[in-house]
């Protein structure tokens, strides 16, 4: 699992947090002042906007955590 971050994105720090409380692994890409993993986000989603994710090939764009969760969930990678 990748996230896109930005630095002091409220919404990045939720789902690393999320994530963090889970257990989940996952690599964090800062997107500002890195203009490799910022192009990387926008070709893989087609938008500019953090926190996004990559998922087992799958794209959540500007999204937040409570989205993720219910991705989550949903895909069986989480249990209620």
């Amino acid at each position: 699992m990748i996230i896109f971050t930005k630095t002091g994105c409220p919404w990045c720090n939720g789902v690393m947090e999320f994530l963090d409380d889970k257990g989940i692994d996952y690599e964090e890409r800062e997107v500002t002042g890195n203009k490799a993993h910022f192009d990387e986000m926008v070709r893989l989603s087609g938008q500019k906007k953090t926190p996004t994710l990559v998922i087992d090939e799958e794209i959540l764009a500007d999204t937040d955590k409570e989205a993720v969760e219910k991705y989550l969930t949903d895909k069986g990678l989480l249990t209620p």
